[in-house]
């Protein structure tokens, strides 16, 4: 189902499809059961040139945008979240804050290799008391003299701890203003000493992305690693937070075809009391309504994006994408797997994989509730 793409939009989709189906479905259950990050996947995303899709040229990047960005991440996310994830959270979390916020040193230095796959990069927002309400950051950074100490956590933070991790952007408070807190973002390189990258979390799902909890135990970095304007943390991530939903939007979307995929294969194959599975008018309803879920999820952050790249508001769009690709994704997993029937619980099969990983999708870069309250806002609501 393809809805007003371009051609070249069309042969970017097929392409990464192709990939994704020859490269990245054949190492997904081993990668996932033994929660490990395929680098060589990363490496071949980075060949293809994804991590750059949505920059320009002049900083390394393929000239696209976000519609092309999210059309790989679709492409991905239908037979490996945790490799779609990888690939969302490198370029929305990881590299965009440097291209968008970041001075003529930091883009020079970081953009070549972030834009080639060859480093990634963490976003360090959430912790144990700044989840959605991330304006109660309790990380602080001071100055002292030409350097920024940091002391804080953060969790749950995405391409942390790889191998080619080169830093992670983190908001700290760097003091208060008008009796509210400043929120600033600084770049914290990997290997700084006093920041510790814990251990792996051991998660429900997305067993093979990389996320970990991080420690800053006065952390010492240069002034000039402040990312954009001091005091624009928090403005300048709830732009990020915005874009990241329309991404995370096209992942629900190819999550959610991945599992009406391999439902419908499943059924055509299954014979039931001597007949076929798909022959069972209970089981065509379930797969139509599961084939709707996809399309109108797809309809959602197309629109959010075509706005996007348009320079048109797009806050609501995302929010509105959001929920109604991540509810898609997780209905078709749950639909999916009761097709399957006892395989569906089997890890070895995708939709299994799909019920574990779909869950985060209602809760990563902004829950369902979020969501609904950005929707609330712009009815006047609020």
């Amino acid at each position: 189902m393809t809805i007003d793409l371009t051609e070249e939009e069309l042969e970017l989709s097929a392409m990464v499809r192709e990939f994704a189906d020859t490269v990245v479905a054949p190492q997904a259950y081993e990668a996932d059961r033994t929660h490990t990050l395929s680098m060589d996947v990363v490496a071949q995303m980075g060949d293809l040139g994804l991590f750059g899709l949505p920059f320009p040229e002049d900083v390394g990047g393929q000239g696209g945008d976000y519609m092309a960005l999210c059309l790989a991440i679709e492409a991905l996310g239908r037979v490996d979240q945790s490799i779609a994830i990888t690939l969302e959270a490198g370029v929305s979390l990881g590299a965009m804050p440097i291209f968008r916020f970041g001075n003529d040193g930091q883009r020079s230095e970081h953009l070549p290799d972030l834009l080639a796959g060859r480093a990634l990069a963490g976003f360090g927002l959430t912790e144990p008391e700044a989840g959605s309400d991330a304006g109660a950051t309790r990380t602080t950074a001071r100055l002292d003299g030409d350097e920024w100490v940091i002391d804080g956590s953060k969790q749950f933070i995405t391409n942390s701890g790889t191998p080619i991790t080169r830093f992670v952007t983190v908001t700290a408070v760097t003091g208060s203003a008008d009796g509210r807190k400043e929120i600033s973002t600084i770049m914290v390189p990997n290997g700084t000493p006093g920041f510790t990258v814990e251990p792996a979390y051991d998660k429900v799902g997305w067993h093979a992305s990389d996320t970990h909890p991080l420690t800053f135990d006065g952390v010492r970095v240069p002034a000039e690693n402040l990312v954009g304007e001091r005091g624009s943390g928090f403005k300048n991530f709830l732009s990020i937070l915005d874009e990241g939903r329309i991404a995370i939007a096209a992942l629900s979307t190819g999550a959610a075809e991945g599992c009406l995929e391999a439902a419908v294969e499943y059924a055509k194959s299954r014979t039931v009391f001597g007949t076929a599975l798909s022959t069972r008018q209970n089981a065509q309803f379930t797969l139509a309504r599961m084939r709707a879920r996809v399309h109108t999820a797809r309809l959602a952050w197309h629109h959010a994006a075509r706005l996007r790249d348009a320079g048109e508001p797009f806050a609501e769009a995302a929010a509105i994408a959001k929920l109604t690709a991540g509810d898609a994704a997780m209905d078709n997993a749950r639909d999916a797997t009761q097709i399957f029937g006892g395989n569906g619980f089997m890890n070895e099969f995708s939709v299994g994989r799909h019920y574990r990983d779909s869950k985060i999708l209602e809760i990563g870069e902004g829950t369902t509730e979020v969501q609904l309250l950005v929707i609330a806002r712009g009815l006047g609501l609020m």
